[in-house]
């Protein structure tokens, strides 16, 4: 199983931390990628989610072509139909404006 990307540097050594809890509200296709990328590389969402942080204030992948591969097939299984260009511009709907929007979508690519 392919393992999310690295950091070589100090590999062996442990970094002591105090994590804490909070109340993050996410889009919930999202939420079902990333719980299932986590599970598919046996860590916890937490863990996933501190990857692609600091990841990404260093302006760096973290992930590997198999595993995009990975987040394009769970993209496609959970309904995530959206990409980058949509960060800051969701608004939030009730359950039942989501789902007819979601009929709607399905219908236009018949």
């Amino acid at each position: 199983m392919p393992k999310l990307e690295e950091n070589s540097s100090s590999e062996d050594s442990n970094i002591p931390i105090e994590r804490v809890q909070i109340g993050v509200r996410i889009e919930k296709r999202m939420v079902k990628v990333l719980k299932a990328l986590a599970e598919y590389h046996d860590i916890s969402l937490g863990d996933l989610l501190e990857g692609i942080i600091l990841h990404a204030f260093e302006n760096k992948t973290p992930f590997n072509g198999e595993t995009l591969q990975r987040i394009v097939q769970l993209k496609e299984v959970y309904g995530m139909n959206y990409d980058v260009s949509a960060s800051h511009r969701f608004t939030e709907s009730t359950p039942g404006e989501m789902k007819n929007e979601m009929n709607s979508e399905k219908e236009k690519h018949r």
